[in-house]
């Protein structure tokens, strides 16, 4: 399926109701550079709460670091419609116990979907209690994210909570690059790991590789 053309069928649909009224967004952002273009391109048609729950993030002051880089960037972005941010609460113990087993799998694997879903059931929790007409999340702007996996997660935790879910695979047409320029443009912190202890070593194991 092409989420991006699914995608532009809601906003069509909903650019010709009269009057317009944005609807209510719950975005789960994972960061601010992956963030930043999605804000700037459904600052136009909705009225967006960035919901940061990211409880996979090590260590602490990562997670601090990444919390703070968020609300800057909502700060400083010139957008349309008015954004609010909402933090969620930090429980890495109940990160661990979820992807418990899945601590060697791959990157890209079984645990990071186990993670998907984790963050995005909560999302759903709270767009539902919130009265939010539709939940996202920025994760699909990521080539490393498995976009198809994003959605289809998505609309199983939207049905167990009565909530709906807006489709994306925000790296389509340009959407990545765009999230690029706009970390150059506003000086935003670019992580060079997805935000688990996990991640960070793998990395760590492919940085010494090539040094060898």
């Amino acid at each position: 399926m092409n989420y991006q053309k699914e995608l532009d069928k809601i906003i069509e649909k909903l650019k010709m109701e009269e009057p317009y009224k944005p609807p209510k967004l719950l975005i789960h952002s994972c960061c601010a550079p992956c963030s930043s273009y999605v804000l700037e391109y459904l600052s136009e048609y909705f009225s967006i709460t960035i919901f940061y729950y990211n409880p996979n993030i090590y260590p602490a002051d990562e997670y601090e670091k990444r919390v703070k880089e968020q609300e800057r960037l909502i700060s400083l972005m010139p957008l349309k419609n008015p954004v609010t941010f909402v933090e969620g609460d930090y429980e890495p113990q109940k990160y661990y116990e979820t992807v418990k087993g899945h601590e060697k799998d791959p990157e890209g694997g079984e645990r990071c979907f186990i993670c998907y879903r984790m963050r995005l059931e909560e999302a759903a929790r709270i767009a539902s209690e919130g009265g939010f007409d539709y939940f996202t999340t920025t994760l699909s702007i990521s080539p490393y994210k498995n976009a198809e996996k994003l959605n289809e997660i998505g609309q199983e935790v939207a049905r167990l909570y009565g909530v709906s879910f807006l489709p994306s695979d925000f790296k389509k047409r340009g959407g990545y690059q765009r999230s690029i320029e706009l970390s150059r443009e506003y000086g935003l912190y670019r992580q060079n790991y997805c935000g688990c202890i996990f991640s960070r070593r793998t990395d760590e194991v492919e940085k010494n590789s090539d040094e060898i």
